[in-house]
């Protein structure tokens, strides 16, 4: 049945596309059901074929011969489909190219597919074709196509007069261990080494050269494997190696220098003893009051670093030198004497650990310390609350920030703290804010800032799989001004891990969940580092010293102090400080529940105040703690104090004669006793609403908070920060650094899914045997579904596992195009390596006609398209979600395009999906493998199937054009999507 129906799809086509008598020359069903039947029924050395109604015993006509081929006539008509044997018997010709003519038949059948028809040459001599002659017995094979796709194209029948160059159908019996080389010729060839070679067979068993190829590849992932470790460390340890380099160096001359000042003060108190020894005689000026002496003095402290970094005294000169320093060694060199330089000054202006008044005035006012730009920030009436369900989460806060200055701000849990810092730093996406928000007096968005503000979220946002240098330089790359020479950026870098005591774990990843790293305080370091490295102006910490020890947490308020004595204004959420960490804060804002202020104002002055209202702290208790256990209520004033910790926040309004909001003046002071009475409920909870009303307001709601993203994100307002900072393609440039180096730390899991790979290529092309009648369409489904599969799976990790870290990036300025098409880059490499990994295993074991080429751009295309469609999945839905659609969509859409064309829905649906296009080129990469001879059957199973040979380039257009399409639209959800 198959065997007809190829031939019928073969003569269907023909008859679509022939004019002229050639219809009258093909066979129909009953004529080819006459030639099969007499075929596999005969037995015996005999090929010709019993009598019939044109070629018997009584007539015999021409056309009856081998090679010829006679017509019905023009003025009768065909049915293909009928059963009966036509009168076939007039204007006899030569069989034409592409079919055969069997003796005993008056009529052309194309030549099947899996059939070989040698070129056969007419005999003047014997008037028959040769080699007809050449074997007794016509063997013919049966393999028939399932799959093509339609050619526009057809060769013509092409008749010789003298020399006839024909087709007939002949399959060679070839010996095991010999093939048969589809020539015209037809030559007997040896098999390659290593492979089998079945009988009666045109092509090799090369399985034995994939599974040599899967263990050799498989011995270099191991080894790749084993190594990449070394291949990450061997930059990082030259670096390293040029900085224990500097850092003796300038150690050594940092010990000379201290014995030079120790035999200096030798001198000096020797020189004091003489003097004060011949007081009697003379009167000596002390050597320090002399102004020649102070003068030398502070010179040649410095002499020996000065001329060691080619220093000069004058600072627009070594600013300059500074830029021109080449070579690890010399940065590195530059950086630490520098820092030695500062830790100097600052152990000068420093006594007992502890700033005096004239060591931070000092500090202050020294031209050698940078002063940055300044920002002060004051808010009137702030309040905030959210869109959704209209709750209260500030209320009516007024006050200020000012640069310079270390603003604590406490509260018990719930009061709001991380909702003003939020609103003081622009990210309270989903709230309705009211009031008035003045930076530098001004009424401006704090955007127009951003690029000097840096922001410590209270989780460690930090890339797990880069060590803790790495971490800090890409912040440091990606935000410094553009125009900081690379010695000055190293200080920078230096003198943030120098303060944050960062130096011993430097080297060492950060950690993951499941690779531990450093440990949880130092994390905590590393995530404020991140900010302190940008040099801000201003500075938001939210509870960073969570989890850090005494020590560690009095390591990070001394770099902040320092960070202040530049002018940056630093406002930090804080929990339970110790006695000492709060006495170094200048300035304290204190929350009570519900949003309200208890008290805003100078450190020093909040045990005044509370003081003032009767409310003492007891010996041995720890203020900041005795205030927050007050406001939590689960500690109550003293009863002399007639104060209730609810009454503190209208305490402080009226202390300070602000205007109380409307709905607040309910609670009034009763004259007669003098106290606050609370008359009013100031719970403003959840409205309850039918259900179409809830629904209605929450798509309101999401609507708002995705205008009010999109509107922050694409209307930038204009930059007052005064900082160029690195241009897209620079940091497009960082990004493909660092995500390299990502990769190459995730060589195991890389190495995982090439594996995979070289299997699934492996077991699918022992089951899915490329065959003549199918084209390989099994295999080729199969193929489609798997790499589907597992490209999109792997392509969820590329956006899944950094969405906290993006957010950061992206909120303070770090270009999102770049670190998207960086990312694309980096995959792009997978993109180009996994098709050969798939392939040296699967196209060795099937053994398809078309070439590796072929199929190894088909495969590029759809891996470059299902990558795009996992970008999108990763950063439209959840983990979850996105890794079940990764699962489904390849079965399902390939399931649908597989369908039988039967209906224009089925069609027209199928069309849309990439699988179709994805098995429509491999197909017709191989059919047009199938060419000659089988040009008739492949036409015509291409038009039952609805492929079209010209498409091949169609189809690789869509996929690759849907592969872009998605990553658009990746792209712009990573702008527009956040988290709430």
């Amino acid at each position: 049945m198959n065997l007809r129906r190829g031939l019928f799809d073969g003569i269907v086509f023909l008859s679509s596309i022939t004019t002229g008598d050639m219809l009258q020359r093909l066979c129909t069903a009953g004529e080819l059901e006459f030639y099969f039947t007499n075929f596999l029924e005969s037995s015996g050395p005999s090929s010709f074929l019993q009598p019939n109604r044109n070629c018997n015993t009584t007539e015999w006509v021409q056309g009856c011969d081998p090679g010829w081929g006679c017509t019905t006539g023009l003025n009768q008509t065909l049915n293909f489909r009928d059963s009966e044997i036509p009168a076939r018997n007039s204007d006899c010709q030569p069989c034409c190219a592409g079919f055969f003519c069997p003796r005993g038949l008056t009529c052309m059948i194309p030549c099947p597919l899996g059939s070989y028809c040698p070129t056969a040459t007419f005999n003047d001599t014997t008037g028959l074709c040769d080699p007809y002659l050449q074997e007794s017995r016509i063997i013919m094979s049966v393999d028939q196509l399932i799959f093509g796709q339609m050619s526009a194209e057809a060769d013509r029948c092409s008749v010789q007069p003298d020399r006839i160059a024909r087709q007939i159908p002949w399959r060679f019996l070839a010996p095991p261990g010999t093939i048969v080389e589809w020539d015209p010729h037809s030559r007997r060839v040896r098999c390659y080494r290593l492979t089998s070679c079945n009988a009666n067979t045109s092509s090799q068993n090369l399985t034995q050269y994939g599974l040599m190829l899967i263990v050799a590849i498989s011995v270099v992932l191991f080894a790749f494997y084993n190594c990449y470790e070394r291949v990450v460390n061997l930059r990082k340890i030259r670096y390293a190696r040029s900085r224990e380099v500097a850092v003796n160096s300038v150690k050594s001359h940092s010990q000379a220098r201290d014995r030079w000042m120790a035999a200096k003060d030798a001198i000096l108190q020797g020189a004091a003893g003489l003097s004060s020894s011949c007081s009697h005689l003379n009167t000596v000026v002390p050597i320090e009051q002399m102004p020649e002496a102070e003068e030398y003095q502070n010179n040649n402290t410095w002499r020996e670093i000065d001329q060691e970094i080619g220093g000069n005294d004058q600072k627009k000169k070594k600013k300059k030198k500074s830029r021109h320093i080449r070579g690890n060694t010399q940065i590195f060199e530059y950086a630490y004497s520098e820092l030695e330089k500062e830790k100097a000054r600052a152990h000068q202006q420093r006594s007992d650990k502890e700033f005096t008044f004239c060591g931070v005035v000092s500090m202050a006012m020294n031209s050698k310390i940078r002063r940055r730009p300044l920002i002060e920030i004051a808010f009137r009436d702030l309040s905030v609350s959210l869109k959704k369900g209209r709750k209260h989460l500030l209320r009516s806060i007024t006050g200020e920030i000012l640069p310079g200055r270390i603003t604590a701000l406490m509260g018990p849990s719930g009061a709001g703290k991380t909702t003003l810092l939020s609103a003081l730093a622009g990210k309270t996406a989903g709230c309705s804010i009211t009031g008035l928000i003045l930076i530098n007096k001004r009424v401006e968005s704090i955007r127009s800032y951003k690029k000097i503000v840096g922001f410590v979220p209270q989780d460690d946002i930090v890339h797990g799989n880069l060590t803790v240098q790495e971490n800090i330089w890409f912040s440091a790359d990606c935000r410094l001004s553009a125009n900081l020479s690379r010695p000055d950026k190293v200080l920078v870098v230096e003198r943030v891990i120098d303060s944050l005591g960062l130096q011993s774990v430097r080297d060492s990843l950060v950690g993951t969940v499941e690779k531990r790293g450093i440990s949880g305080g130092q994390r905590k370091r590393v995530n404020v580092a991140l900010e302190l490295v940008i040099e801000p102006s201003l500075l938001f910490l939210d509870e960073p010293t969570s989890g850090l020890d005494s020590s560690s947490s009095q390591l990070l308020l001394w770099a902040l102090k320092r960070e202040a004595l530049e002018g940056v204004n630093i406002c930090m959420v804080v929990h339970q400080p110790s006695y000492s960490l709060f006495k170094m804060f200048d300035d304290l804002i204190l929350l009570a529940k519900g949003g309200f202020t208890a008290y805003l104002g100078p450190v020093t002055d909040v045990e005044d105040y509370f003081e003032s209202l009767c409310i003492n702290v007891p010996e041995r208790i720890n203020p900041p703690d005795y205030y927050i256990d007050i406001l939590e209520g689960m500690v109550k004033p003293s009863t002399s104090s007639g104060v209730t910790y609810q009454e503190l926040p209208l305490r402080w309004m009226l202390h300070k004669g602000y205007s109380i909001p409307p709905d607040i003046m309910q609670d009034r002071i009763d004259p007669a006793a003098g106290a606050i009475i609370n008359t009013r409920n100031t719970a403003f909870g959840y409205q309850h609403r039918p259900f179409c009303g809830e629904f209605l307001f929450n798509m309101k709601y999401k609507l708002e908070s995705m205008c009010e993203i999109i509107q922050n994100k694409f209307r930038k307002p204009k930059d007052f920060s005064g900082r160029k900072t690195a241009p897209i393609p620079l940091q497009y440039r960082y990004f493909l650094e660092r995500i390299a180096k990502q990769r190459l730390r995730e060589a195991r899991s890389q190495a995982i899914d090439y594996l995979i790979l070289l299997l699934a290529g492996a077991c699918l092309g022992l089951i899915a045997k490329a065959g003549d009648e199918n084209f390989g369409a099994p295999g080729y489904t199969y193929t489609i579904i798997a790499t589907s599969l597992l490209c999109k799976i792997a392509a969820l990790r590329t956006f899944s596992q950094d969405k906290l870290q993006y957010r950061r990036e992206r909120s303070s300025g770090i270009s999102s195009l770049a670190h998207f098409v960086a990312k694309d880059t980096i995959d792009h490499f997978n993109t180009l390596i996994k098709p050969l990994f798939y392939l040296c295993t699967y196209y060795f074991f099937s053994d398809p006609r078309s070439t590796f080429l072929d199929n190894y751009i088909v495969l590029l295309c759809l891996m470059y398209c299902v990558t795009g469609i996992g970008y999108t999945l990763a950063i439209f839905l959840e983990p979850g979600p996105s890794q079940l659609c990764s699962v489904l969509l390849p079965v399902v859409l390939t399931l649908v395009s597989t369908q039988p064309k039967n209906s224009r829905f089925i069609k027209t649906l199928s069309s849309l999906f990439y699988p179709s296009w994805a098995l429509e080129a491999f197909i017709v990469a191989n059919a047009k493998r199938y060419d000659g001879v089988w040009l008739i059957q492949r036409c015509g199973a291409l038009l039952r199937t609805g492929f079209n040979l010209h498409e091949w380039a169609l189809c690789i257009s869509l996929l690759m054009a849907a592969g872009a399409a998605c990553r658009v639209l990746a792209f712009i959800g990573m702008l527009t999507l956040q988290k709430k």
